[in-house]
């Protein structure tokens, strides 16, 4: 007999990654904001560099952690 149920681990792996993104979606802009305030720093360049890929980190841990959420959800187990 097939059951639908909510796979428990599979959506703490879900709610991790989306944890994660949530950090990523904050930190990603910051690190921009300090960027783009000291472009006189030799810094600026690699600092813009991964505040840039710390925001597309956060847009594909997104995505991931919402499609982990939903396998966790849909899929059908056998008992």
């Amino acid at each position: 007999m097939e059951t639908k149920r909510t796979n428990k681990d599979i959506l703490v792996k879900g709610l991790k990654k989306m944890g994660l993104s949530l950090v990523c979606i904050f930190l990603g802009p910051t690190l921009i904001y300090v960027a783009f305030s000291n472009q006189e720093k030799t810094l600026y360049i690699p600092l813009l560099i991964l505040s840039i890929t710390i925001c597309c980190l956060a847009i594909y841990l997104a995505f991931i952690g919402l499609k982990t959420i939903m396998d966790s959800m849909f899929y059908k187990t056998s008992n």
